[in-house]
């Protein structure tokens, strides 16, 4: 959706989850020599500034990467990814937050490549101004787009499915999108980041998502603030992965409840972490 920017919301809470899972996941793909391929179908300006008027208008990051800045006990998994925060911000002041793209890319290696999807013309041209030639930048439609690039030459893959769930309809395009994406490539690594809502879409989206993974599948939430009266608000996010790596259920059993002390508001903090492998 065009009228949607991430910078409102650049390191709130809902992408410390997400960079934690997508840092842990990229960190375990590079164990192995083979190269790999990593697909981001929504991938925004690649870098936000804190200090202008889109970051300052909410001020979220102050609940997400602000409050984990002066923290000197995280665990080793959210401790990677506040220190790949700290490597965009030299001087140790947080004034600049990396998104998916930009982590991503300090994760990579020469024989990785890296394609990035995004409509939002503003966007696509901070991500051209960040990455030039050093990545493939695509102004299209990333749920349409991602099909042409399945499967991989080299048949590993990490693939983060982002959209904004502005518009209803973009619980449908996960869902075919990934139904898609597995029928061409069963055996890549999907990472799903979706909105905790009080809304039925929200609520069913897990549960659709876990009947297109029977080869394996791992499912983390975190839970940050109270529910609201009216049924609206963000509650917290939740991070859906088919064909996890081995070792990430035990990273985010180590994780999920620290960041749910960290970042939760008193009484409403809470998480969830369910997998299954056949």
């Amino acid at each position: 959706m065009l009228a949607y920017r991430h910078a409102f919301h650049a390191g709130a809470a809902a992408d410390v989850l997400k960079h934690v899972v997508l840092l842990d996941v990229l960190a375990r793909m590079a164990t192995k020599d083979k190269g790999f391929l990593y697909v981001d179908t929504h991938a925004g300006a690649g870098r936000y500034a804190l200090d202008q008027r889109m970051a300052q208008r909410l001020a979220e990051y102050a609940g997400g990467i602000g409050a984990l800045w002066p923290r000197t006990d995280a665990p080793p998994p959210v401790q990677r990814y506040v220190d790949a925060v700290r490597a965009c911000n030299p001087g140790g002041a947080l004034r600049v937050y990396p998104g998916s793209p930009l982590l991503a890319a300090s994760r990579l290696r020469e024989q990785d490549g890296m394609v990035l999807f995004e409509l939002h013309p503003a966007d696509y041209r901070a991500l051209r101004a960040e990455f030039g030639a050093d990545a493939q930048l695509r102004p299209e439609d990333g749920f349409n787009g991602l099909k042409a690039l399945l499967p991989p030459p080299t048949r590993r893959g990490v693939v983060l499915i982002d959209p904004s769930y502005e518009l209803d309809s973009d619980y449908a395009r996960v869902l075919g999108c990934l139904r898609d994406a597995l029928t061409r490539f069963a055996t890549g690594v999907y990472l799903v980041w979706y909105p905790q809502l009080q809304s039925l879409e929200s609520v069913q989206l897990p549960r659709r998502l876990k009947a297109l993974a029977p080869a394996g599948w791992l499912h983390a939430q975190l839970t940050t603030a109270a529910p609201r009266a009216d049924g609206y608000g963000l509650l917290g996010s939740g991070m859906f992965v088919i064909n996890p790596p081995y070792g990430l259920h035990d990273a985010l059993r180590e994780s999920l409840p620290w960041l749910a002390d960290a970042l939760g508001e008193r009484g409403a903090a809470r998480w969830v972490l369910d997998a299954h492998q056949p």
